[in-house]
């Protein structure tokens, strides 16, 4: 916000001459051409056009991370939403990676541990900074699981350079688990150009759950917005859907911009372009 610049006083000595000041002061109330307001006005406007002062995003807080959450309204299909979003894991990203898929061994070997450990514990970013808030919805066997936060720009810069490699590094490889060995396919996903910077991965699991053969796929989402951004996975055993995904990263990049900039949110999707 710009702030007016006060007026200057000026402590004279004379008597004389603050009585003429202080005549000359009331004209110029009077009068929009009065050398006060003049001077006023220039100021205002030379520091409305700094680029310091252009508005910037607030500080996201607890309230607008909630309300920039994505809601049923937002999603298609039959997408209901959940409670327990917080307690879901997933065991099927549980285990350890095998150092010797990796050509260059321990270095890909633990950024792909990492993408795993994260998407067990819903820390795809890392942990945030500031304010974050986290929905989850649920389609059948689908899964949506959907989170808006502050974080670290430094911490947010790392985060996504980590992610841009996974499709190299990750390609395929193979996890050690309590049920077995599973393999591990990781490939970029194209998401909707929203926000500063985005990237999208498919990430599919396939293995053995109580002895019987198990395929996890789920589409991971990361939007970033300054230094919020928006996390989210979807899918599960029957698969993901493409234009859930699309339509989570959309609509949900719109709820964000608008708290950003100071506003509520539509409640009805089909009022955002």
């Amino acid at each position: 916000m710009t702030h007016r610049p006060p007026r200057t006083f000026r402590v004279l000595a004379s008597a004389l001459v603050a009585g003429a000041l202080l005549t000359t002061a009331a004209c110029a109330d009077g009068d929009d051409s009065g050398p006060d307001r003049a001077d006023t006005t220039e100021t205002t406007t030379e520091i409305s056009s700094s680029p310091l002062a252009q508005a910037s995003p607030a500080a996201l807080t607890p309230a607008g991370a909630r309300a920039a959450l994505v809601t049923e309204a937002d999603l298609e299909d039959d997408w209901t939403q959940v409670k327990n979003a917080a307690t879901w894991r997933d065991s099927l990203l549980v285990g350890q990676v095998d150092v010797a898929d990796f050509v260059t061994g321990k270095a890909d070997a633990a950024a792909c541990q990492k993408l795993l450990d994260r998407l067990y514990d819903d820390e795809l970013l890392g942990k945030p900074s500031g304010a974050s808030a986290l929905t989850g919805f649920k389609e059948g066997e689908s899964r949506l699981l959907y989170q808006v936060a502050a974080y670290d720009k430094a911490a947010l810069d790392t985060s996504f350079a980590w992610l841009k490699s996974l499709p190299v590094k990750c390609d395929q490889f193979t996890v050690d688990s309590s049920d077995g060995q599973r393999t591990v396919q990781v490939v970029g996903a194209t998401l909707p150009k929203e926000g500063d910077v985005r990237q999208g991965l498919q990430v599919t699991v396939r293995g053995t759950s109580g002895g019987e053969p198990t395929t996890l796929t789920l589409d991971v989402a990361a939007l970033r917005f300054g230094t919020d951004a928006i996390t989210f996975t979807n899918g599960g055993l029957a698969g993901a859907d493409d234009d859930t995904t699309e339509q989570a990263a959309k609509l949900g990049a719109a709820r964000l911009e608008d708290v950003q900039a100071g506003r509520t949110p539509s409640a009805d999707p089909s009022e955002i372009d």
